[in-house]
């Protein structure tokens, strides 16, 4: 099998019978996944990620259409279909609130039939990768959020599948956590070539991640390629957040970069991708900085940008 997922000219169109109207949710999109490939599927909030991720994963039938998913038709839910598939949802939960997550492990162990040489042996290696021996025998509704997507990931991956749809995985988490599970879906994608299909509207849960890029806006794919390429077209300038020990003039600082947003104690500047390093050393010289960070900018942003270079050209 040469692709992991086909899909052609995709349609999802929803019936909102309250408001008398249909709501057009993918419009005739197209693209396919290589076996072992991770691709980011990143766009604004409402622009069609998690209808194109629950069509894939067998939760919505679409309206027309063309899906293969490791050679399955998906919303025909067959066992040996979701046997080798995973999809996790960085808003849904799969764990069972007032159990221990070990609880839900054994379920799910059961479910997919996994023996139990299989079981122990995945659930030692993915406790140990998201530090979470500590955690599972803990209720559910005991942990925090990150101690949760933790937790989920493994629920998901325990079966060991060959497709794993990852649903704003990151959401509600903070930096540390967010870098954490960048890092692991990263080393997982790596150590399994297992195909990775990861949807965010966060540029930065990219970063040093994917090497390439599925756009989707208002139901259209937009951009489909190396993520490179799209930073460095549509996403010229980075941004750096600083948070001073105190008020000072911010004169010289206006020399380094755009001043986008000054509420101290925090002052966000943007400035040249390429200049970055440089930008943030000055200010570390110069300033009373009690923090500071780099972030891509926002998603929205860099698909107007590619909009009106599409536009102009």
């Amino acid at each position: 099998m040469d692709r992991a997922i086909i899909v052609e000219h995709l349609v999802k169109d929803f019936e909102i019978k309250s408001q008398k109207k249909q709501v057009h949710a993918l419009k005739s999109i197209s693209f396919s996944v290589q076996p072992g490939e991770l691709v980011g599927f990143i766009g604004p909030n409402g622009a069609g990620k998690t209808t194109a991720v629950k069509t894939l994963s067998g939760l919505l039938y679409p309206t027309s259409g063309f899906v293969q998913v490791l050679g399955f038709n998906p919303w025909e839910r067959k066992s040996e279909f979701l046997k080798q598939i995973s999809l996790v949802m960085g808003q849904k939960n799969q764990l069972w609130w007032d159990l221990t997550a070990r609880e839900t492990f054994e379920l799910n162990k059961a479910i997919y039939e996994i023996s139990t040489r299989e079981y122990q042996e995945s659930l030692n290696e993915l406790t140990t990768l998201l530090d979470a021996r500590k955690l599972v025998n803990i209720p559910v509704r005991k942990l925090s959020l990150g101690q949760r997507m933790r937790l989920e990931l493994i629920a998901a991956l325990l079966h060991k599948p060959r497709i794993l749809f990852l649903d704003e995985p990151t959401i509600g988490l903070d930096l540390i956590g967010r870098a954490k599970m960048r890092d692991f879906i990263y080393d997982y994608n790596r150590k399994s070539e297992a195909t990775i299909l990861l949807t965010s509207h966060n540029m930065d849960d990219l970063a040093n991640l994917a090497r390439r890029v599925i756009v989707i806006n208002d139901g259209w794919i937009i951009f489909d390629g190396m993520f490179e390429e799209f930073l460095g077209i549509y996403a010229k300038e980075k941004l750096i957040k600083v948070n001073l020990s105190q008020e000072t003039d911010l004169g010289e600082l206006r020399k380094i970069g755009k001043i986008n947003k000054i509420a101290y104690p925090e002052v966000l500047i943007s400035v040249p991708r390429s200049t970055t390093a440089v930008a943030a050393a000055e200010i570390l010289q110069n300033y009373p900085v009690d923090g500071l960070t780099i972030e891509e900018i926002p998603i929205e942003e860099a698909v107007r940008h590619l909009l009106a270079y599409a536009k102009i050209n």
